[in-house]
């Protein structure tokens, strides 16, 4: 059964598409260049479809929104260890939250509706809730699709080994479908060597969390 958008729904994606529009940082995408989270906006509404045709309004919303104004709190504010990651994370989820509550707020939608796309954009109930686990298969899709090679340049001192530990970790919060989603992709040799050697190392967890979903 094919989406069909209300008035309400458009005028929320437009809001969150004109806030992402203010972003200073620019990427180029088939020799034209666009602020760079309405890129990634857009790629994480095409994956959305692409993995779940059926997605309900509230999990499009939250796609749409995923890094809705992720600029206004850079990443080396925080401290460069574990600690700080995390807690620049937290903070970080919960802007995309407020910024997308209020947006549907002004656009009519219930106290409810809010809470429940704020929960999946604070990545809460994982494993639990359908539609937070998909769009955590949709977020880690994307980031293998489009950017990997993007985060590894950012760390050129990590071996294959660490590499393949990201990409593990990546794999233990994504479920069968998102596996399934991940390894379709079309990855170059190297990261598709990686990835392999993740789901090899992983493959009892994985296999135990695939037995988990069967039940």
């Amino acid at each position: 059964m094919s989406f069909t958008p209300t008035e309400q729904f458009n005028a929320v994606i437009a809001a969150i598409d004109a806030v992402n529009a203010e972003d200073p940082r620019k990427i180029t995408v088939d020799g034209k260049e666009y602020p760079y989270e309405t890129v990634y906006a857009e790629r994480m509404t095409e994956m959305l479809e692409r993995m779940y045709p059926d997605a309900s309004e509230l999990l499009r919303i939250a796609a749409r929104a995923q890094h809705i104004r992720r600029w206004q709190i850079p990443r080396d504010t925080y401290p460069r260890n574990r600690e700080g990651y995390q807690k620049w994370r937290l903070e970080m989820r919960q802007l995309h939250a407020d910024l997308v509550g209020g947006i549907m707020r002004e656009n009519g939608y219930s106290d409810e509706d809010i809470a429940l796309v704020g929960s999946y954009l604070r990545k809460e109930r994982l494993k639990r809730e359908a539609d937070s686990q998909a769009l955590e298969n949709v977020v880690d899709v994307v980031f293998l699709a489009y950017y990997w090679d993007e985060f590894i340049a950012k760390f050129p001192h990590y071996d294959d080994d660490k590499l393949i530990d990201i990409v593990g970790k990546t794999l233990r919060k994504m479920s069968s479908h998102g596996h399934q989603a991940a390894l379709a992709l079309d990855m170059p040799s190297k990261t598709a060597k990686i990835v392999m050697a993740a789901v090899e190392r992983e493959k009892d967890t994985l296999a135990a969390m695939a037995a988990r979903e069967a039940q």
